[in-house]
């Protein structure tokens, strides 16, 4: 029975993942990618489902479920890629028993990331099947066609997708659901086990696998060649970057256009394309990492054009516009903003927690003349703005605690970190445990709000457990303090965090108090219930 449905590029990854058989999901919190598994919650009760620590606990426990021959999902931002990247480099030397797909949503033009790097570089890294899906549409179908290919090639396989394509919508086409499959534990151990003398044998399996992840994408129903007549010009587009294309109507400009949303690249097609034209653009959103590829298949005398040579920008998002330049349509509209307008930019919410620790920290930090403050991933991020001002760094995951360290071992007092809950639990221990160990002169203010706010509210891994996982790494039971966030606390904050300053070793003070927004929620959940 085939239904349409209208779905956010996430939900139709989602409902394609559920209907192809998975029978877990695995994941931690990052925009663009968190509604995939807020969907497969909602509507999937069947799938195993709970948010992770972090994207790699993630990895390891899809991979454990592939283990067991059934089918899993593992999702996470293109950064959580680097968290996850031992785990994730590793299942390709190991293999899959149960299809295993990795799903990375990339953040182009960095709308809430640090960073737009291409998570096909890790794909082509660990020598994997790689897909990009050019639609709503597309994103749905790919998900069983992605385990299948798993099982078939007894590889994990990546699924790319950014930021557009996850969070616009379109009318999806969805077929019937195919079971889960049956428990089946491999019962092969050398394969799972990577001493040296495994691993070598694994790895020459993995490569010796090439020419079959070439020939299935030189083959592949989602690498479509369309030609114009008399063409001396192509366009080779990947994911996303095909629509872009496609709505400048190339083919009725005498532009032919090659899709790819398969890897490793079809050499052999993309060879005999570029024979059959003059000139190729290389339109990709995210870095040049095809076109660095196809200009090594190539050779440098050929007349190639993309983001290395400034025909399509450097950096940032693609668009109908840019890429229509690149083909030489003229753009007959435009969306520049009104002089009128002035920009706005984000801030903490009235009522948050955060703001009474930064009112405290900033006041206790004007004391010192070389305070530093060194803050962490999550909503109270937005302290380096204004009206606060109170943060000096934010770099990754957990960085705050570490840097903080580091920066007391180099002499600067008072070194104070900033993190939040979730970004604790993900990242924050092993740099506690690191600062405990050498003693450092450091305090740390872990900014409990109960929740993972930052990308909607979804449950913290450490909540009412951070004081056992402080003192159970070694944190002075005198030194570590539970403090409530309001005006009306501001004397008691202030000097705590004025006498923790001058203790010569690691002090945790944790400020708690719940999220303005998940608390209105609940408020409003409960209002309805009792309606």
């Amino acid at each position: 029975m085939i239904s349409k449905r209208l779905l956010l590029g996430d939900e139709a990854i989602a409902l394609g993942a559920v209907h192809a058989g998975i029978s877990g999901v695995y994941a931690y919190p990052g925009t663009p990618s968190t509604e995939i598994t807020e969907f497969i919650q909602s509507n999937a009760p069947e799938v195993r489902s709970r948010w992770c620590t972090n994207e790699k606990t993630a990895m390891e426990a899809a991979l454990g479920m592939s283990y067991a021959g059934k089918r899993a999902l593992v999702c996470m931002k293109h950064v959580g890629m680097n968290v996850a990247a031992d785990a994730f480099v590793n299942s390709a030397i190991t293999g899959v028993n149960g299809g295993l797909v990795v799903l990375a949503a990339d953040d182009p033009s960095m709308h809430s990331s640090q960073n737009e790097q291409d998570s096909r570089f890790y794909g082509k890294f660990a020598m994997i099947p790689i897909l990009e899906p050019s639609s709503q549409q597309e994103a749905y179908d790919m998900m069983p066609y992605a385990f299948s290919l798993s099982e078939q090639m007894r590889l994990p396989v990546l699924m790319r997708v950014v930021t557009r394509l996850a969070h616009s919508r379109a009318g999806v086409q969805v077929t019937t659901p195919i079971a889960q499959n049956a428990l089946n534990p491999d019962n092969e151990r050398t394969h799972w086990v990577l001493l040296p003398g495994n691993a070598r044998r694994q790895y020459a399996s993995l490569v010796e696998k090439q020419p079959q992840l070439d020939k299935s994408a030189e083959t592949s129903p989602y690498n479509r060649l369309h030609t114009a007549n008399n063409a001396t010009m192509g366009v080779i587009a990947c994911g996303i970057a095909y629509n872009y294309v496609m709505e400048n109507e190339p083919l009725k400009r005498g532009i032919s256009v090659l899709k790819v949303s398969q890897y490793p690249l079809p050499e052999k097609t993309i060879k005999e394309f570029a024979a059959s034209v003059d000139t190729l653009l290389i339109a990709e959103d995210g870095q040049p990492v095809a076109e660095e590829q196809i200009r090594a298949m190539l050779g440098a005398e050929y007349n190639l054009r993309g983001r290395l040579n400034g025909a399509l920008p450097r950096m940032g998002e693609l668009t109908p516009d840019c890429v229509g330049a690149a083909l030489g349509v003229e753009a007959t509209t435009s969306f520049a903003a009104s002089n009128g307008v002035v920009a706005r930019p984000p801030a903490l919410c009235q009522g948050c927690g955060h703001r009474d620790v930064y009112d405290a920290l900033n006041k206790v930090a004007a004391e010192y003349a070389d305070a530093r403050i060194f803050g962490d991933i999550g909503c109270y991020t937005l302290g380096a703005l204004p009206p606060f001002r109170a943060i000096d760094s934010c770099v990754d995951m957990g960085a705050s605690i570490t840097m903080a360290k580091g920066a007391a071992d180099a002499g600067v007092h008072p070194a104070i970190a900033v993190i939040g809950d979730s970004t604790f639990t993900h990242s924050g221990m092993t740099g506690l445990l690191d600062a405990i160990n050498d003693k450092a002169n450091i305090t740390v203010i872990i900014s409990d709000n109960l929740t993972t706010a930052m990308t909607g509210g979804q449950d913290s891994a450490g909540t009412n457990k951070f004081e056992a996982i402080c003192l159970g790494l070694g944190v002075e039971p005198e030194h570590l303090h539970v403090v409530t966030p309001l005006p009306k606390n501001m004397e008691q904050i202030t000097q705590i965090i004025r006498d923790e300053i001058e203790y010569k070793g690691v002090s945790v003070i944790i400020p708690r108090r719940e999220c303005i927004q998940t608390l209105n929620r609940k408020l409003r959940q409960k209002r309805a219930q009792e309606q």
